[in-house]
């Protein structure tokens, strides 16, 4: 193979839209439309189209706009395009038959001078590059030939609608990456839909366009020549070149008579030899979908935002559900709801409530004294308290967690993009996770402890209540645990609600009388916040099963104004640059359209 020679430094104004396109491409391999909303599917193909489109050609036909101007023979089933290609060579170089799909592996004739021009790192780099007869659809066969002219490249794709998908969609991306687009149809094919949604396409990016109406016979070449040359006219088409290739006999070679393709290799060969004409064509259509990928960026930018939107609404939903979890914790762990059943009751057995609420109304002193004798040699019932209060709270965190998962899963499954996630998430996410009850009860010990260490320290310099706490830091911290649970805003609840709020000001008076009252307001203060504190972190946990999944998709804020701003970007590059190759400096190879 021919060596590579360098390749001419791009223009100021080149360099400066290469930039540009490389970021729109970074832009739009970001935009990554994961979620499942209503039109997100026909986005999706659109945006990998585009990173295809300036990846295949756009990129590196900028960077190498000297190259060789690249033909691409594309067409439907049968239409004859191998046989064509062999004979506007001269020899076979690419193999026809009866049997379809025929062309599997791309074939690219170009002259022996311009080899250099298609190494990996050019065009279409993703496709193996080789030199032998190969059925392999992601190698590109390199064939050197001395009939085509230097400055022109010719190359065989797969049928555009070949009964094998990977053969479509290799045909699209060859026809993306053409500076011309030579579409071979027949007699029998030309109204076919496929080929004209080829043929749309290359009219909204003004692509340089001929069609050859192949295997015609005689008597209906005027007929159909017409028929199509008004279906292409009323398409935006009406400057694409038409010519005819009569039905006929092929030589043992497989090759047309010289005469049947004599009018197309002419205005090839013009075109190759004429270096204005060349470099026309290829602006036209660089520009072309240059304009056409800017243009539909902005589309995608759009549906990136309801990709944010939706994003944006899944997580609203899933922290308002784990909100009123904690809200709710809070409200039933601090109103005196704990302090009944199981909790009420061995509190009552440690402190034996009766009487000392009758005791509240006597001296604090002669309580103290009191109560040191009631709770003196009671340490069981003390541990008793606090396993009422470890149970009644592990259900009061695990009943919300479950209804918050409920919630949030809800919420999810009413939109489309939720119920998406939910499917694919791994695991049941409208329960509470299977380690909850667990983290739960290491929450609720480690608050205990805490509650527990509270006390200890605030009574260690008290000598006055020094035997006190030899027989009763237990027990003051129980009571700690049932103030807090009827304490909100610094100030006890519910204390005139009966049994229940008569419990939580025994407990309060009973601190109050070891350390004062500034002392326990501290103390119920700190521990109401610890507890409110592991609370959070426990939903949190809960929460990040959720929140994980949107993380995870990579949508940003930021996403629909990066790909605008490189679309505008770009646009702003061409008008500033913009030099109009129309129809006629293009040979008659222009596409209609702006």
């Amino acid at each position: 193979m021919t060596e590579p020679s360098p390749t001419p430094e791009p223009s100021p104004e080149g360099a400066r839209m290469l930039t540009a396109l490389v970021r729109l491409r970074g832009a739009l391999q970001g935009a990554a439309l994961p979620l499942e909303v209503p039109g997100v599917e026909d986005q999706r193909t659109a945006r990998a189209e585009m990173i295809s489109q300036l990846e295949d050609y756009v990129i590196p036909r900028l960077m190498t706009i000297e190259a060789p101007m690249l033909a691409v023979v594309g067409g439907s089933t049968g239409a004859g395009k191998s046989t064509l290609v062999n004979s506007l060579v001269g020899r076979r170089v690419t193999q026809p038959g009866v049997l379809r799909p025929t062309t599997r592996s791309p074939v690219l004739v170009h002259n022996p001078a311009d080899g250099h021009w298609f190494g990996q790192d050019r065009l279409l780099p993703e496709l193996e590059r080789v030199e032998r007869s190969t059925d392999d659809p992601s190698a590109l066969q390199l064939v050197p030939s001395d009939t085509i002219p230097p400055g022109l490249a010719v190359l065989d794709a797969p049928d555009i609608d070949s009964v094998e998908e990977a053969n479509r969609t290799l045909a699209a991306q060859l026809l993306a990456a053409a500076d011309l687009w030579l579409f071979v149809t027949s007699a029998a094919r030309y109204a076919d839909q496929v080929p004209w949604q080829f043929l749309r396409e290359a009219s909204e990016r003004s692509a340089a366009v001929a069609i050859v109406l192949d295997r015609t016979p005689e008597d209906a070449v005027e007929t159909v020549a017409s028929h199509l040359a008004r279906m292409l006219a009323s398409r935006g088409l009406k400057d694409s070149p038409l010519f005819t290739v009569h039905e006929g006999p092929v030589d043992d070679e497989g090759l047309l008579p010289p005469e049947s393709v004599a009018e197309i290799r002419s205005w090839l060969d013009s075109l190759a030899a004429d270096a204005g004409a060349r470099a026309a064509v290829v602006r036209q259509t660089l520009d072309g979908a240059i304009r056409r990928v800017a243009r539909r960026t902005h589309e995608v930018a759009d549906a990136e935002a309801g990709q944010v939107a939706a994003v944006t609404r899944l997580r609203e939903d899933a922290e308002r559900a784990y909100d009123a979890g904690i809200a709710a914790v809070h409200e039933a762990s601090a109103d005196g709801t704990l302090l009944r059943g199981e909790v009420l009751a061995r509190w009552q057995e440690f402190v034996g409530t009766g009487e000392l609420l009758r005791s509240l109304e006597t001296r604090v002193g002669w309580l103290r004294d009191k109560l040191v004798n009631a709770i003196k040699g009671k340490p069981q019932q003390a541990e008793r308290v606090q396993v009422a209060v470890e149970s009644g709270l592990e259900t009061l965190l695990t009943e919300h967690a479950e209804a918050a998962a409920e919630r949030a899963e809800a919420s999810w499954q009413s939109l489309a993009s939720g119920q998406a996630l939910l499917a694919d998430a791994g695991e049941d996410l409208g329960r509470a996770s299977r380690d909850f009850r667990r983290r739960a009860e290491r929450a609720v010990r480690d608050w205990q402890g805490d509650v527990l260490a509270m006390v200890r320290d605030e009574g260690a310099d008290k000598r006055t209540t020094a035997r006190f706490l030899a027989y009763g830091v237990n027990g003051l911290s129980v009571a700690l645990m049932v103030v807090v649970f009827a304490h909100t805003g610094g100030a006890l609840v519910g204390a005139e609600a009966g049994i229940a709020g008569g419990g939580a000001v025994l407990g309060q008076k009973l601190l109050e009388a070891v350390f004062g009252d500034q002392a326990v307001r501290s103390l119920a203060e700190r521990a109401r916040k610890d507890l409110d504190r592991r609370v959070a972190e426990l939903f949190d946990v809960e929460r990040r099963r959720y929140l994980d999944l949107l993380d995870r998709l990579g949508v940003s804020t930021q996403s629909p104004e990066t790909l605008r701003e490189a679309a505008r970007r770009v646009d702003d590059l061409r008008f500033a640059q913009a030099t109009p190759a129309g129809p006629d400096s293009a040979a008659g190879t222009g596409a209609g359209g702006d």
